[in-house]
């Protein structure tokens, strides 16, 4: 039987990810063939290609012939990036600067996923015009990622987005899902961050955002440049925690906030709001409520889901 592949081509970095998985399935179900790779989880889903290997990116871009290619593939924890700043340096500046390379070779329209940490959160809401001044690694590394992408295409994409969450495989793949155990297990006080100023963001959202973006710029060459995405839930650590309890019924009175600056890890901007209007202007957009997202994505790990079976269903 004549399989129907469809003839737009995306190829997805970083698949394997919590954003890449919901970028995959969000071109595929929309009529994409999608194609995603990956590294150390790759197989059997996807294509393993090691981005620091030029001669495998060459192949697999060349072979496929994107016609988009959404690189989701970063080293995104600034501790870690901390700690192995060449590694970080390899993947986040030279494997997209050879990936963009690579993507204005076969004329595939390029989306780099960047990070609100390009800002130092002094003066929020940031556009797309602001300077960006990072204060740890991650940011530093990010932006020069979004410098070399653009030097060596000059039709590519830089989206920025903020703290991400949707549907993990461990709560410790999402920065607020990893909450969900201190905030289940209220037999001990938990201290929250109640300092920096999130918004966390739905990755299904930013999914469609890249969908969309792809198929705009199908229609119109001059969609390209820098661009930002972000949920508009003004958010501590500590309020998310609260809205989280609040979500699946459960005590928050043993969540503290802490209002002083972290004193370790890397530096993190109080506040780095981005200012979305560029893609709402395009029509490009879309924006899951927190608490309808968080319980979506934390429901499987909820440990006693005996007696709120009644609650929810």
């Amino acid at each position: 039987e004549d399989v129907d592949i469809p003839s737009r081509r995306v190829l997805i970095t970083g698949a394997t990810g919590l954003l890449g998985r919901a970028v995959f399935k969000e071109f595929r179900e929309n009529n994409w063939n999608a194609v995603g790779c990956g590294y150390r989880r790759a197989q059997p889903r996807f294509e393993q290609v090691n981005l620091l290997d030029s001669i495998a990116v060459h192949d697999i871009v060349h072979d496929f012939q994107p016609h988009v290619i959404v690189h989701c593939a970063a080293e995104r924890r600034p501790d870690v990036v901390e700690s192995q700043p060449d590694a970080a340096s390899q993947l986040n500046v030279a494997a997209s600067a050879n990936l963009a390379k690579e993507a204005a070779g076969v004329g595939a329209f390029l989306i780099y996923i960047s990070t609100d940490y390009v800002f130092d959160g002094t003066n929020p809401p940031y556009k797309e015009t602001d300077v960006p001044n990072p204060l740890n690694l991650y940011g530093k590394t990010k932006l020069e990622g979004e410098k070399a992408v653009l030097e060596n295409n000059e039709g590519a994409a830089v989206l920025r987005i903020p703290v991400l969450y949707g549907e993990v495989e461990r709560l410790e793949e999402s920065a607020v899902t990893v909450m969900f155990d201190k905030v289940q297990f209220s037999n001990k006080s938990a201290n929250m961050d109640h300092w920096q100023q999130r918004f966390p963001t739905n990755v299904k959202d930013v999914a469609a955002v890249c969908r969309q973006l792809a198929e705009k710029r199908m229609l119109d060459p001059s969609v390209k440049g820098t661009f930002h995405w972000s949920g508009n839930e003004q958010m501590t650590k500590y309020e998310m925690a609260c809205a989280i309890a609040d979500a699946f019924n459960l005590p928050s009175s043993h969540l503290r906030p802490i209002t002083d600056s972290p004193v370790v890890g890397a530096l993190r901007p109080r506040n780095a709001q981005l200012d979305c209007s560029k893609l709402e202007m395009l029509g490009i957009g879309q924006r899951t409520p927190f608490r309808a997202g968080i319980k979506e994505s934390l429901w499987p790990f909820l440990v006693d889901k005996r007696w709120r079976q009644t609650v929810f269903h």
